[in-house]
């Protein structure tokens, strides 16, 4: 018999959120919450005592108790569905209307309907994201804009996949009380979405397909295991119909990729390289560990870094082994559509960063643009030919150790001024935007999202706790990235005009900002404080 729990909605009234907030689903969200929250907050609390051991020694580690399961070479994942068998190109993106529509249109074979990163939490957004992906399902979605501009499903004879992104375990969601605390988000997300839309999508020849963020420990991936079986016994829906892709997108992950499909293994369809979140992973994980933890200006870490290198690599070799899908990373060049020549650098960095993970077993990747999915699609059609995937692929020249991924201090490149001005220029601008209830934004040709926001904040505090002298041999410090602060807000000023700066979110950035990169206290995540200044 379900457990009762006291369930409130405190936010404000959204459009069309009574179809998505009615009393049967948030019967179901309180089920959850009374089931599994409890575990929730105690792998939270592992979280702190394994990072306070990781600072302590400086080390991670393969897990020495989970030895036998990556030796076991009988175990694989489930099978994957028809429609997640060819993943070759993904296109990311929010939930709003617009963006739900041409994610949709834009010929790619996944659409990472995302919850997280790129979407900032304010409860319209969060609603609003459900009734747009339940119209979508239903192939009922359209959008007049402001212009004047209509927007509408085409129907060119592909179906695109929905795989949806909900917020990591870290995150509440407080327009939502159960039992007199704030929600967990991920519960939030994943019980709306499920039970307003699984019998329609298997009655569609689909299924409820998810990407699972943050993680850190195969024990996070067992609870997402245990949520998704008590989900299918009581929605009277046959166990396995979900599937899950897991970001591996922390260090301490990165230790435990064959764990977490095992425990996933009845409904995990792969693994992707979430490649910005793991930068910002590893300078919060080793941000004490002394210079050899130091990495150089975020722009100059690519994915040919040894430490990144052997990471991938370990992701392809580990998802194959176990038949599950290894999915690239994010390109998030903007391509230009009045620029040729910003156009054709765009392409040019995209077409080599494709060609790299198909050349190393990626079965797809991920863009942020439509424009980058005939790219995206060429390359991965031209390595894959027909076959939907190269899981036939074992990579089993790859032998990555611990020293590998931990390996750092052999990223070529400097810490330069126009670095730090970059981390700042972006932070500020990205975080205007996120408060103003957009979590993507195209800053300089890339579209960031709060994972290259952590990762701009992140690398300023550990310059500054690491003393780091520029290439013009200035230390770094927390008065000089204030004044670097001055100045990059006066120079947007510039750019966007006084009005626009004026009507903008930038005073509340950089007391954001100073609050997450200057403090001397480190913020696990800049999206929790965040979170307390907006609606």
């Amino acid at each position: 018999m379900a457990q009762v729990v006291d369930i409130s909605v405190t936010g404000e009234v959204i459009a069309r959120g009574q179809e998505i907030l009615s009393e049967e689903a948030l019967a179901f969200v309180g089920e959850l919450h009374a089931r599994f929250r409890p575990r929730r907050d105690e792998l939270l609390a592992l979280r702190t005592k394994r990072r306070a051991e990781v600072a302590r020694t400086g080390r991670l580690d393969f897990l020495p108790e989970t030895k036998a399961i990556r030796e076991d070479p009988a175990w694989r994942v489930a099978l994957a569905p028809k429609d997640l068998r060819d993943r070759r190109v993904e296109i990311t993106g929010p939930t709003d209307r617009k963006m739900t529509i041409n994610a949709l249109n834009a010929g790619a074979q996944v659409w990472l309907a995302d919850l997280e990163d790129s979407n900032t939490p304010h409860w319209s957004n969060v609603v609003g994201g459900q009734v747009n992906l339940a119209d979508a399902i239903r192939r009922q979605i359209s959008f007049s804009s402001p212009d004047g501009r209509e927007y509408a499903l085409r129907d060119n004879g592909q179906q695109t996949t929905i795989v949806v992104r909900p917020r990591g375990w870290h995150l509440d969601e407080r327009h939502l009380v159960v039992d007199g605390r704030p929600a967990v988000g991920a519960l939030v997300d994943f019980g709306l979405y499920y039970f307003h839309n699984a019998h329609e999508l298997l009655a569609r020849g689909s299924g409820t397909y998810f990407y699972l963020p943050k993680l850190e420990s195969h024990l996070e991936a067992r609870l997402w295991a245990e949520v998704f079986a008590y989900a299918e016994e009581r929605l009277g829906i046959n166990q396995g119909t979900i599937r899950a892709t897991v970001l591996i997108e922390t260090i301490p992950a990165a230790f435990e990729m064959e764990e977490i499909l095992y425990e996933l293994r009845s409904y995990a369809s792969g693994l992707n390289a979430g490649r910005w979140d793991y930068l910002f992973s590893i300078i919060k994980y080793f941000r004490d560990a002394g210079p050899d933890f130091v990495l150089p200006d975020r722009n100059a870490v690519t994915m040919t870094a040894p430490f990144m290198r052997a990471y991938t690599e370990l992701l392809v070799a580990t998802c194959h082994r176990r038949g599950a899908f290894a999915i690239g990373g994010m390109a998030a060049v903007i391509p230009s559509r009045r620029d040729p020549e910003v156009n054709e650098q765009a392409l040019a960095k995209v077409r080599a960063d494709k060609e790299r993970e198909a050349n190393d077993g990626f079965d797809g990747s991920w863009v942020a643009h439509p424009d980058l999915v005939p790219v995206c699609r060429e390359v991965f059609d031209a390595w894959l030919g027909i076959r939907p995937n190269q899981l036939d692929r074992l990579r089993e020249d790859v032998n990555v150790t611990a020293e590998d991924l931990l390996d750092v201090g052999s990223t070529p490149g400097e810490v330069t001024e126009a670095g730090l001005r970059n981390n700042v220029s972006v932070a500020l601008q990205y975080l205007a935007t996120w408060l103003g209830g957009n979590g993507a934004a195209a800053i300089f040709n890339l579209m960031e999202d709060a994972a290259t926001a952590e990762i701009s904040r992140s690398q300023i505090w550990q310059w500054i706790h690491n003393s780091t002298r520029l290439d013009t041999s200035e230390t770094i410090t927390a008065d000089l990235v204030r004044r670097v602060v001055d100045e990059e807000l006066a120079g947007i000023r510039d750019i966007v005009g006084v009005d626009f700066f004026a009507a903008g979110h930038y005073p509340r950035a950089r007391e954001l900002f100073e609050r997450v990169a200057l403090a001397d206290e480190y913020a696990d995540f800049l999206t929790i404080p965040a979170y307390d200044l907006i609606r």
